[in-house]
Protein backbone atom coordinates (compact mmCIF):
# COMPACT_ATOMS: atom_id res chain seq x y z
CA UNK A 1 0.00 0.00 0.00
CA UNK A 2 1.11 3.73 -0.46
CA UNK A 3 1.56 5.69 2.05
CA UNK A 4 2.81 9.38 2.10
CA UNK A 5 4.91 10.85 4.65
CA UNK A 6 4.21 14.86 5.18
CA UNK A 7 7.75 16.49 6.87
CA UNK A 8 6.73 19.82 8.56
CA UNK A 9 8.87 22.17 10.42
CA UNK A 10 9.06 25.76 11.39
CA UNK A 11 10.32 27.02 7.94
CA UNK A 12 12.31 29.83 9.70
CA UNK A 13 14.13 27.33 11.56
CA UNK A 14 15.03 25.72 8.35
CA UNK A 15 15.82 28.99 6.46
CA UNK A 16 17.99 29.86 9.26
CA UNK A 17 20.20 26.80 8.80
CA UNK A 18 24.01 27.17 7.61
CA UNK A 19 24.63 25.64 4.36
CA UNK A 20 26.94 23.18 6.22
CA UNK A 21 23.62 22.39 8.75
CA UNK A 22 21.68 21.94 5.63
CA UNK A 23 23.88 19.65 4.35
CA UNK A 24 24.17 17.77 7.24
CA UNK A 25 20.35 17.53 7.57
CA UNK A 26 20.36 16.24 3.87
CA UNK A 27 23.02 13.79 3.88
CA UNK A 28 21.60 12.19 6.75
CA UNK A 29 18.00 12.06 4.85
CA UNK A 30 19.98 10.74 1.88
CA UNK A 31 21.00 7.89 3.77
CA UNK A 32 17.69 7.17 5.15
CA UNK A 33 16.50 7.03 1.40
CA UNK A 34 19.34 4.48 0.70
CA UNK A 35 17.69 2.31 3.30
CA UNK A 36 14.07 2.88 1.64
CA UNK A 37 15.36 2.12 -1.99
CA UNK A 38 13.01 0.08 -3.69
CA UNK A 39 10.09 0.94 -1.96
CA UNK A 40 10.55 4.94 -1.90
CA UNK A 41 8.43 6.68 -4.91
CA UNK A 42 8.87 10.73 -5.06
CA UNK A 43 10.06 12.88 -2.72
CA UNK A 44 10.38 16.41 -2.35
CA UNK A 45 11.18 19.70 -0.77
CA UNK A 46 8.49 22.16 -1.30
CA UNK A 47 9.75 25.73 -2.06
CA UNK A 48 9.23 28.63 0.26
CA UNK A 49 5.57 29.13 1.39
CA UNK A 50 5.88 32.68 0.86
CA UNK A 51 6.04 32.16 -2.54
CA UNK A 52 3.22 30.01 -2.59
CA UNK A 53 -0.70 30.48 -3.74
CA UNK A 54 -3.54 29.00 -2.84
CA UNK A 55 -6.72 28.45 -5.14
CA UNK A 56 -9.79 28.48 -2.97
CA UNK A 57 -13.63 29.78 -2.95
CA UNK A 58 -16.93 28.69 -4.93
CA UNK A 59 -16.92 29.26 -8.71
CA UNK A 60 -13.36 29.56 -10.56
CA UNK A 61 -12.07 30.33 -6.83
CA UNK A 62 -10.14 33.12 -5.80
CA UNK A 63 -6.49 32.76 -5.70
CA UNK A 64 -4.55 34.50 -2.50
CA UNK A 65 -0.95 34.70 -1.36
CA UNK A 66 0.77 32.01 0.37
CA UNK A 67 -0.51 29.35 2.15
CA UNK A 68 -3.79 29.80 3.71
CA UNK A 69 -3.33 28.15 7.15
CA UNK A 70 -1.77 30.20 10.04
CA UNK A 71 0.01 27.10 11.92
CA UNK A 72 3.47 27.45 13.40
CA UNK A 73 5.20 24.47 11.30
CA UNK A 74 4.70 24.51 7.73
CA UNK A 75 4.74 21.61 4.72
CA UNK A 76 8.22 21.63 3.63
CA UNK A 77 8.12 18.50 1.70
CA UNK A 78 6.62 14.64 1.15
CA UNK A 79 7.16 11.49 0.69
CA UNK A 80 5.71 8.28 -1.29
CA UNK A 81 6.26 4.76 -0.21
CA UNK A 82 5.20 1.42 -0.59
CA UNK A 83 4.84 -0.37 2.71
CA UNK A 84 2.93 -3.28 3.41
CA UNK A 85 1.13 -2.07 6.56
CA UNK A 86 0.57 1.58 8.42
CA UNK A 87 3.33 0.16 10.99
CA UNK A 88 5.72 -0.07 8.40
CA UNK A 89 5.04 3.53 7.46
CA UNK A 90 5.53 5.18 11.10
CA UNK A 91 8.67 3.19 10.84
CA UNK A 92 9.80 4.94 7.85
CA UNK A 93 8.86 8.13 9.07
CA UNK A 94 10.62 7.81 12.26
CA UNK A 95 14.10 6.81 10.33
CA UNK A 96 13.39 9.74 8.38
CA UNK A 97 13.10 11.61 11.72
CA UNK A 98 15.86 10.27 13.70
CA UNK A 99 17.95 12.44 11.33
CA UNK A 100 15.34 15.47 11.63
CA UNK A 101 14.17 15.31 15.03
CA UNK A 102 12.81 19.05 14.94
CA UNK A 103 10.49 18.08 12.46
CA UNK A 104 7.08 16.50 12.48
CA UNK A 105 6.19 13.41 10.27
CA UNK A 106 2.14 13.24 9.45
CA UNK A 107 1.79 9.95 7.41
CA UNK A 108 -1.28 9.28 5.14
CA UNK A 109 -2.57 6.06 3.39
CA UNK A 110 -2.75 7.57 -0.82
CA UNK A 111 -5.73 6.49 -2.80
CA UNK A 112 -3.96 6.27 -6.50
CA UNK A 113 -5.80 8.54 -9.24
CA UNK A 114 -4.92 7.35 -12.39
CA UNK A 115 -7.28 9.92 -14.34
CA UNK A 116 -9.83 8.07 -16.52
CA UNK A 117 -9.56 4.77 -14.41
CA UNK A 118 -11.81 3.63 -11.51
CA UNK A 119 -11.19 5.34 -8.10
CA UNK A 120 -9.77 2.72 -5.93
CA UNK A 121 -10.27 2.15 -2.46
CA UNK A 122 -6.55 1.55 -1.55
CA UNK A 123 -3.35 1.24 -4.42
CA UNK A 124 -0.09 -0.16 -4.38
CA UNK A 125 2.31 -0.44 -7.21
CA UNK A 126 0.79 -3.34 -8.25
CA UNK A 127 -2.25 -1.68 -8.71
CA UNK A 128 -1.87 1.11 -10.93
Amino acid sequence: MLYAILAYHVEAEVKSWSADEDAAVMAGLREVHQRLKGRLGPAARLGETRNASTLRGPGHGIVIDGPFSETKEQLLGFYVIDCADEAEAIAAARDLRSVNPSAVYEIRALKLYIPGAPFPETAGPSDA
